[in-house]
């Protein structure tokens, strides 16, 4: 569904894509992760239509989006990170707003309304003006809008940032029920509890490369299965073992301040840049 070539973007004397490529199949829940700078948004931006890249290609459903972008539109719906909806208008109106710009018949914007607002539980909010609307359902507004023409890719941006720990599991709860349904999901996020749980696979992108791309679970097995974290004066060294026996036994050796735990997927994005994550 998403097939990026090599692509590349110049800004004057910084270079924020270095020849990117990947592939997302169609219903798959691809998770994009790196540091700020990265170059997360640049890609989402150049995908969406909003930047054209300096080289390289970019196709959404088949439909290159600098050649046929009109096309490769219909094919998506953006979930970005900042809340962008008309506070002054209801839920329903910032709804039919969108369908209407989409050229949708009044008849499917009715229906597809009616679907969604019970879809992402916001059916008793229909009238209600969106600036009396809390942080999370104004989430699940804006996804409820990028689904209202029936995409085959959602692109998050961000989705759950700023939200609770209860409000955001609510949302992946959401997300994954989006994937179930066939839609293709690209996440991009600083919380890596978040790709952990979402994603059927995993891309870190650094300094606007790929450095790394598989399974959560492949990724984190190439680590190994448990990690000691060894406090040193103003430091932490981390070590990987492939059981829990293997790390005891290094333990036993060290019994210096150290904490025993599961490996992660942000131990696998600072093995390859040394960098968090946020």
């Amino acid at each position: 569904m998403i097939d990026l070539v090599d692509l590349r973007k110049q800004y004057k004397t910084l270079e924020a894509l270095k020849g990117v490529s990947l592939r997302v199949a169609s219903g798959e829940l691809f998770a994009y992760l790196g540091p700020n700078g990265a170059g997360k948004t640049t890609t989402i931006r150049i995908l969406t239509g909003l930047t054209r890249p300096s080289g390289g290609r970019a196709l959404i459903g088949g439909h290159d989006v600098e050649k046929e972008p009109l096309k490769a539109k219909r094919h998506q719906g953006l979930v970005p990170q900042h809340i962008n909806l008309d506070a002054e208008l209801t839920v329903e109106e910032n709804l039919i707003i969108h369908g209407r710009l989409h050229r949708m018949a009044p008849s499917d914007i009715r229906s597809r309304i009616n679907d969604l607002l019970g879809y992402v539980g916001l059916e008793e909010k229909r009238t209600s003006l969106v600036k009396r609307l809390s942080g999370g359902m104004k989430r699940r507004l804006m996804i409820a809008r990028a689904l209202l023409h029936r995409p085959g890719v959602l692109f998050l941006d961000e989705p759950t940032v700023g939200l609770d720990p209860a409000i955001r599991r609510r949302i992946w709860s959401l997300i994954k029920k989006i994937q179930q349904d066939g839609v293709t999901v690209f996440l991009t996020t600083h919380y890596i509890e978040e790709a952990e749980f979402l994603a059927d696979r995993v891309a870190f992108i650094d300094e606007g490369r790929i450095v790394a791309l598989d399974t959560p679970r492949r990724l984190m097995d190439d680590l190994g299965q448990w990690a000691i974290d060894v406090y040193q004066e103003n430091d932490m060294v981390t070590r990987y073992f492939p059981d829990r026996e293997s790390a005891r036994r290094y333990a036993e050796e060290h019994r210096d301040g150290y904490a025993l735990r599961r490996v992660n997927l942000e131990d696998v994005f600072l093995t390859y840049t040394g960098k968090k994550v946020a």
